[in-house]
């Protein structure tokens, strides 16, 4: 009895059979007597989720509520995304777009109302009253946002966007012991010497490591800081690239090139979680490899925060940026995160300058003598809005209610069940090579990668997306043939899952597939990120 009870007292995620993804889907089907690919299974894997309450805390849409797809040519009246005939406008879409925007946590209108309600009712005094003082509301929220990156509070800042975030923290002033003729008169107001971190080179170590398909606005901000220094970007870049007839990077690969260019390279700067592939880095690995060589290590954090567990602390990571509005929900544009290991608040001092970089004590002295808060809060420049500190504080509330443990456990297990089943379905047949398949892109090992599976097509890509919206399936589309397909555990069940893929069958039938190529329009791609 005693037995029975510890068992029963256990999470009910952690009574199911252990082993691979594959390994425990199958030991199920056997324990229920199905196949692996039953319903059942669904429905057995979603009884025994210690996280499928969260689903509640969220507002996901009808598949009637999902909005038309817009042409290239701005058509006015376009079709509704969803067709009626296919599926009850009732039902709930299934939403595996979390990767590019979450959902929507329910208590978001109600603390923005709260401060549109503080503002009108209490004007300027909106600052410093209520459980949300404006003028250091982001403050309160640091200490969740450190513990889902693995930092300590002290190492985390909540401002701005990504990408200013990663110019900032790029541009910026560090100390050493060395004694410095200083030049700038800005730089003798300060009392520091004029060199420049993270990104500070020099004719020998100038370059930054990236992938080569990294996302667009970390390319850009790595040429064009680059360029600032007066050095030429083709010259001062490493693109890794995957071999020829991959489509990942290996890691050995990743660490030789550091070991080959380490010299030159003065600023290691990598995804988290490739955006593209699905792709989830050793950062630990990579961190440990660029220090060996003297670089500094970075890591744009987008598609790995709220997605996988993140020990930013202690592997070492000098600096990190990511936004918010992926895996953490806090909607479009939402309240960036910047990271500095505490090992450099002594040494590296942010170049530009702004009020709210200020020690809090001392701010509204008003006396135009810098008191420079220490490491990565110094960075910040004014204060954050406010109404984008709402839907942050929603979502960080809801994390705060399990673990990034108990998160990657069911992410896990969830990712692995849509890959066991799109193998099962649309694996390529060689004896029927008329037959649609899907090739999965990210790494099959669990260890590499986060919650997404990259999907790619052996029929037109556009069609299949478009067909998939018709059915209420919320997704995104990679040029020339990837699907994104992201279930989150915070809000997604393994019934999402199999629903997913009876509906991707009913895309993929002979009869549909035969009209995929002429219902092919020219639409544009609805989500960018």
């Amino acid at each position: 009895m005693g037995n029975m009870c510890s068992l029963l007292s256990r999470p009910a995620m952690a009574r199911l059979p252990t082993g691979s993804p594959r390994e425990m889907i199958e030991t199920v089907s056997e324990q229920l007597g199905c196949s692996a690919t039953s319903q059942e299974v669904a429905a057995h894997l979603d009884l025994h989720d210690d996280l499928q309450h969260l689903r509640q805390e969220f507002l996901v849409p009808t598949v009637a509520d999902l909005p038309p797809s817009k042409t290239r040519h701005n058509n006015p009246t376009p079709n509704p995304t969803a067709d009626l005939a296919l599926r009850d406008g009732s039902e709930e879409c299934i939403y595996f777009v979390g990767n590019s925007l979450g959902l929507q946590p329910k208590n978001t209108k109600k603390y923005i109302d709260e401060e549109l309600e503080k503002w009108a009712k209490t004007g300027a005094h909106g600052h410093v009253m209520g459980s949300r003082p404006w003028a250091w509301a982001e403050n309160n929220l640091e200490a969740l946002m450190a513990n889902i990156v693995g930092a300590k509070p002290e190492e985390v800042a909540l401002m701005n966007g990504l990408t200013v975030n990663l110019h900032l923290l790029m541009v910026s002033i560090c100390g050493n012991n060395k004694p410095e003729v200083v030049r700038s008169p800005v730089l003798k107001v300060l009392s520091l010497p004029p060199q420049l971190a993270f990104y500070k080179p020099t004719p020998k170590r100038h370059k930054i490591l990236l992938e080569d398909r990294a996302f667009p606005s970390d390319h850009y901000a790595v040429k064009s800081q680059i360029q600032l220094r007066g050095f030429e970007p083709s010259k001062s870049s490493i693109f890794l690239k995957p071999r020829q007839g991959e489509d990942t990077l290996r890691t050995e690969d990743i660490l030789s090139k550091i070991e080959q260019e380490g010299a030159s390279i003065a600023v290691v700067m990598l995804s988290g979680v490739q955006y593209y592939t699905g792709q989830l880095f050793d950062m630990e690995a990579i961190t440990r490899a660029g220090h060996a060589q003297g670089c500094y290590v970075a890591f744009d954090c987008a598609h790995a925060v709220g997605n996988v567990e993140l020990q930013l602390h202690n592997w070492g990571v000098d600096f990190a940026c990511w936004c918010t509005y992926k895996y953490m929900n806090s909607g479009a544009g939402g309240l960036a995160g910047a990271y500095v290991h505490e090992k450099h608040t002594d040494t590296v001092k942010p170049a530009l300058l702004g009020w709210w970089g200020h020690n809090l004590k001392t701010r509204f002295q008003m006396t135009n003598v810098m008191d420079l808060q220490p490491g990565v809060k110094g960075y910040r420049l004014s204060n954050q809005p406010i109404l984008l500190v709402c839907p942050l504080q929603a979502s960080l509330e809801i994390f705060n209610k399990t673990t990034m443990t108990d998160l990657r456990r069911k992410s896990v297990l969830l990712t692995g069940y849509l890959e066991y089943l799109l193998q099962y379905h649309y694996s390529r047949d060689e004896a029927d090579p008329g037959k649609p398949y899907v090739r999965v892109i990210t790494p099959s090992d669990p260890a590499q990668r986060g919650c997404q599976l990259s999907l790619s097509f052996s029929v037109p890509i556009r069609a299949v997306f478009k067909e998939l919206e018709k059915r209420g399936v919320a997704c995104d589309m990679r040029e020339p043939d990837i699907l994104r397909i992201a279930p989150v555990p915070l809000y997604n069940s393994f019934t999402d899952v199999h629903l997913f893929i009876s509906i991707l069958g009913s895309v993929l039938s002979a009869h549909a597939y035969s009209n995929l190529v002429s219902i092919c329009t020219d639409f544009h791609i609805n989500d960018p990120f």
